[in-house]
């Protein structure tokens, strides 16, 4: 995807950052849409999700992904992220998820900051994100059929919110030390909003997990 140095890059680099905001929205809509979506809707909604994402990853190499497409996608995982919210919300209150998100658009933005720095390479990074991705849908599949104790439970959202904000890290240095064509703008900016929002919910999980541990106190 990288590698395609843009003669107007930083009008590439606004255009993946409003692409980014754009998402959010359309993702916003769609969480506000799946409210009247009945429940029995929900599960083809998450395989259509998962769909999506597999066939961008071969989009991706085609270099052929459009605006409909991540648009679509994003609004879709608004969809999907409807009950999740939900539930949080009625654990958590409404301020604290609002909290969360705030906490999240601030990461992004300290990050994409220290990011934008050429002098910095954060390439390195690559192998022990991936390998950190594998551990998490692991350790995943392991919790569908042994639940977590607490201690691991923490672990396990330490580990995944350190693992998205290093592919903030990772993904907009490349942004800004290698570029990208206006073509490659599309799967940049949904690249950057599975990052946003995969920290968004491990950040959820963690106020969750200290809300129920503060209840057993």
């Amino acid at each position: 995807m990288y590698g395609y140095p843009s003669v107007e890059h930083r009008l590439v680099k606004s255009r993946v950052m409003l692409g980014l905001f754009v998402t959010l929205l359309a993702a916003s809509v769609g969480t506000y849409v799946g409210q009247f979506i009945p429940p029995v809707f929900y599960m083809p909604l998450v395989i259509i999700e998962f769909v999506m994402l597999f066939a961008a990853s071969m989009v991706r190499r085609r270099k052929m992904a459009g605006w409909g497409f991540v648009l679509g996608f994003t609004f879709i995982s608004g969809m999907t992220l409807t009950p999740i919210l939900y539930n949080y919300t009625q654990m958590l209150g409404v301020h604290i998820v609002q909290e969360a998100f705030l906490i999240t658009a601030a990461t992004f933005a300290v990050t994409s900051f220290i990011a934008s720095r050429k002098s910095l390479d954060f390439s390195w990074l690559g192998q022990f994100l991936f390998a950190g991705i594998l551990v998490l849908v692991g350790l995943s599949l392991v919790n569908i059929f042994v639940p977590f104790s607490t201690s691991f439970s923490f672990g396990f959202t330490y580990l995944g919110i350190a693992v998205f904000v290093g592919y903030m890290l990772f993904d907009v240095n490349r942004l800004t030390r290698y570029g990208v064509s206006p073509e490659q703008v599309p799967m940049v900016v949904l690249q950057l909003y599975l990052d946003f929002v995969n920290l968004f919910l491990f950040i959820l999980r963690l106020f969750g997990l200290n809300a129920a541990r503060s209840s057993r106190d």
